[in-house]
């Protein structure tokens, strides 16, 4: 089933010029970015996408971080799109992260995790509607796409 995810490529990413590194990480697994913007997210905004955590000791500590500095929001699309994207993170903290993922290849803070990603169809939904309007996404066939998703059959 056709899925998206929401990727967050977070402050500390962005000021290690991790950008590119990670956007290619889901190009290569063949996630379809739909949707991209580069901004610098409110503390308002920033509580909305950590609501969940609200009352949580670390939940001032995560709003900070995430509204610190510039932030990468991003769109993928794909069947089985979360999960995907949830293996490719790695585990939450980077000291904790198998090689091989984003968070194990480039992190080693508990803090700063480099990347935040939906975990679940109903979060994808909720955290897209908080960056972005149904017209900003853009779908489309990858050229490929017959060769990538075996979609021939």
């Amino acid at each position: 089933m056709t899925e998206r995810t929401l990727i967050i490529i977070k402050p500390d990413a962005v000021q290690r010029h991790l950008i590119g590194r990670i956007v290619t990480r889901f190009e290569n697994k063949g996630l379809k970015l739909i949707a991209g913007k580069f901004l610098q997210a409110g503390t308002e905004q920033a509580g909305e996408l950590y609501a969940v955590h609200k009352g949580k000791d670390f939940y001032e500590r995560l709003v900070r971080y995430i509204s610190s500095a510039p932030i990468l929001v991003t769109v993928w699309q794909a069947d089985g799109a979360i999960a995907m994207a949830r293996k490719l993170l790695g585990d939450t903290f980077g000291y904790d992260a198998k090689p091989g993922t984003i968070r194990g290849d480039f992190g080693c803070s508990q803090t700063c995790n480099l990347v935040h990603g939906s975990d679940s169809p109903e979060s994808a939904e909720f955290e897209i509607g908080l960056f972005f309007k149904p017209e900003e996404m853009v779908d489309y066939e990858f050229a490929d796409a017959e060769w990538l998703y075996n979609s021939k059959e």
